[in-house]
């Protein structure tokens, strides 16, 4: 397996690493070598379930899984989740089509250059330091989900008792103590080469917790070679 450990999230052009995970919605492994030479995928790198905007930046991909396959391009979630818990949720909040890998070691984040973000008291050096009066500065606008817009904290509440989530001792392990995973989507062709990504890390944060329009991923995907 390689990993990249670059130390920018990786770009249109850059060929991906292949990286081999456990399957949470099917038995075996998933390996990005799976994919290349037969068909360009779309690979989204989130947080732990545990984490309320990445549940909704799962399904917002989920819901494009048929209009991407129409034009010939499979989708692979990853979740920082340990297998038997992730297994658990799915099958009680399915989503259809969704193939899913469990990496609770972020393998995955790591070779594709996606930064874990440290908090701290006053040091802000993005992506990889951001300070806790920036991070509560930060405001999340989720309209029809959240009553105003708020810090990601307060979001993180209000959407979890929204959505009745329980946090499991899994979960508890996933969360590090002044750190966050950041998360991304990247588009790949079928030689497994970047043609589009969508990351946390662009624009100093601005994509922080939101997802890419649809017409955004599709418009990239219309462009791909099939």
């Amino acid at each position: 397996m390689q990993e990249n450990h670059a130390d920018r999230p990786l770009q249109p052009g850059d060929r991906a690493p292949n990286v081999v995970l456990d399957a949470i919605t099917r038995q075996g492994k998933i390996a990005i070598d799976d994919f290349r030479g037969q068909r360009p995928l779309l690979v989204g790198l989130f947080r732990g379930l545990h984490c309320p905007f990445c549940r909704r930046q799962i399904a917002a991909m989920a819901e494009l899984t048929d209009a991407l396959q129409e034009k010939g391009i499979d989708s692979l979630t990853v979740v920082n989740t340990p297998i038997e818990r992730a297994r658990l949720y799915f099958r009680y909040h399915p989503l259809p089509n969704l193939l899913a890998a469990s990496d609770p070691e972020r393998v995955s984040h790591r070779a594709f250059g996606l930064p874990r973000l440290q908090f701290t008291e006053t040091e802000n050096e993005w992506p990889h330091k951001v300070s806790m009066d920036t991070m509560m500065s930060m405001r999340v606008d989720m309209p029809g989900e959240l009553p105003e817009p708020m810090n990601p904290i307060a979001a993180m509440e209000f959407l979890d008792k929204a959505d009745g989530y329980e946090m499991t001792d899994d979960d508890k392990r996933m969360v590090s103590p002044g750190e966050g995973q950041l998360v991304g989507e990247f588009l790949l062709d079928r030689d497994g080469v970047v043609r589009w990504c969508f990351t946390e890390v662009e624009e100093a944060g601005r994509h922080m917790f939101g997802v890419p329009a649809p017409r955004e991923v599709m418009s990239a995907a219309a462009n791909m070679a099939v």
